[in-house]
């Protein structure tokens, strides 16, 4: 083989992906690129710089597939700058954000050149975009979607909710005819928005403002409805889709029971859904309004355990943060919801977060296995929005983005070697976003993202001097289909409406 020059060796590493894990190991990379796995690699390249994993698991980076930076409708959220770095800190390499439609906009190409103007130069990871679809012209459909596939944008995002972008069944079905000829990766955000419209109103006239509210108006009912009825409809037009963001058992339960009849349904699910309840949002005084988010936290824990349960048995192919967040004390953020609930931007911040607390409430109090981890936090969202090729896996070939963990206690009593990481409880003070907030405030963290690496490049040490990348490390992914999401070809009776009758 021949290796023109290897940058870096990872040593003494414990490699993890999706289906296996290697102890032992080392990996060379070269020119941004892993080249070499194995062992004993530091005499092939004698006097190569080194890196030392002290038998820490050494994982993918990180791919963050729902993230919410500099968006309009959120004036105090993360900018692309601060959110990619707070990234990098929590051991996420890749991020995927949205460019947003307006119900105005009458093409799609200034939407997408303007927030290639707000990320370009401002990131400190790698990243790429889904489009929000709330106009849906045919030139939009039949001439703008083809080149946004073209360009790398290969996934859009559909709202079932929110009066400026919620669409009716009939235009989802249109714009799920569009996404399956392209084969974009359609994702869906699904509650009733007549049920929630009816509970709010009902709320504000009976003068339940308070943030509390929140979770009264969006019940388990309006997922569950609208969870059936998306998975439905995408039968119908015989379409892959991907339910974002699902929070409550009965609709977890909706889409374990369209992958068992074999539909191509895929889920999401979020950190905040596995850990916290409604009781946040009683918090003293008007604090409940940090943890006001769609869909709502909810009331019972049972419906934290079926989160769980779902990421073992296959029901959620990824898991990713929705970072959606805005700054608490000030009146354009949390706070303008003060005389009601309706006025509190929806959203709480998780990006660094986000594989912190799955690895340490996860994979070291033994509910994940590390291959689930993986598979969950990096392998599926590259297979699922067409970044397979070259993320999400530790392989010759792929992109050299890895997050190093510190050795749990079992790899130091099985090495001999290394030592744990110091635990300690959460401050937001430690964190790397722009927001004055985290909803994982005092929680206990075993392990900690020890570095991570871009392309090569040591961007976080958390050891020595925290973040040592900077906002011109992050790159443009194009996007290809996702190796995921194939038609079945099966209708739900003899007629095909797609055949041609020409």
């Amino acid at each position: 083989m021949g290796v023109s020059k290897i940058d870096l060796i990872i040593i003494n590493a414990t490699i993890a992906t999706a289906t296996d894990v290697l102890p032992a190991q080392q990996i060379a990379i070269g020119a941004g690129k892993i080249v070499l796995l194995g062992q004993n690699l530091t005499s092939l390249f004698p006097g190569t710089d080194t890196l030392d994993a002290e038998g820490g698991y050494v994982c993918p980076g990180g791919v963050d597939s729902h993230v919410h930076l500099a968006q309009d409708n959120s004036p105090t959220g993360d900018t692309w700058e601060s959110g990619t770095r707070s990234a990098i800190a929590g051991g996420t390499t890749t991020v995927l954000a949205f460019a947003s439609q307006r119900r105005t906009d009458e093409s799609l190409f200034p939407v997408v050149e303007e927030y290639h103007r707000r990320s370009h130069g401002q990131a400190y990871c790698d990243y790429g975009f889904h489009l929000i679809l709330t106009n849906l012209t045919p030139k939009i459909l039949d001439e703008e979607l083809p080149i946004m596939m073209r360009d790398g944008i290969s996934s859009v995002k559909l709202y079932m909710t929110y009066e400026p972008m919620k669409l009716r069944d009939r235009e989802l079905l249109d714009i799920f005819e569009t996404t399956r000829r392209l084969g974009m990766t359609t994702m869906i955000h699904a509650e009733n928005s007549d049920v929630i419209q009816w509970m709010t109103e009902k709320l504000e006239a009976r003068g339940r403002t308070e943030p509390y509210a929140h979770a009264l108006a969006r019940p388990n009912i309006a997922e569950d409805e609208a969870t059936y009825r998306a998975i439905s409809l995408s039968e119908v037009a015989d379409v892959p889709i991907l339910l974002v963001h699902l929070s409550s058992k009965l609709a977890a339960a909706h889409v374990r029971k369209a992958q068992t009849r074999l539909l191509n349904v895929y889920a999401e699910t979020c950190p905040h859904y596995l850990f916290f309840t409604s009781e946040r949002l009683k918090g003293k005084g008007f604090t409940g309004a940090k943890c006001v988010c769609s869909p709502a936290l909810r009331e019972d824990p049972l419906d934290l355990e079926s989160m769980w349960r779902g990421l073992v048995n296959h029901t959620f192919t990824v898991v990713s943060s929705d970072h959606a967040p805005s700054k608490f004390d000030h009146p354009l953020g949390k706070k303008k919801g003060t005389s009601t609930f309706t006025q509190i931007p929806n959203g709480l911040p998780g990006l660094e977060t986000r594989m912190p607390a799955l690895f340490s409430g996860g994979v070291v109090t033994g509910r994940l296995s590390i291959q689930k981890f993986v598979e969950l936090t990096s392998s599926n969202p590259a297979k699922m929005y067409g970044l397979s090729a070259t993320k999400g896996t530790i392989a010759p070939g792929y992109d050299a983005d890895f997050v190093i963990f510190y050795p749990t206690a079992e790899q130091v009593e099985a090495n001999q070697r290394g030592s744990t990481m110091t635990p300690f409880r959460l401050e937001n003070s430690m964190l790397h976003h722009d927001i004055d907030y985290t909803p994982f405030e005092d929680m206990h963290f075993d392990n900690w993202p020890r570095y991570t690496i871009l392309r090569g490049k040591v961007v976080w040490n958390r050891d020595q001097g925290g973040i040592l990348g900077s906002k011109a490390d992050g790159a443009f992914l194009k996007r290809e289909k996702s190796s995921m999401c194939t038609p079945r070809g099966v209708f739900v009776n003899e007629f095909n409406p797609y055949q041609d009758t020409s």
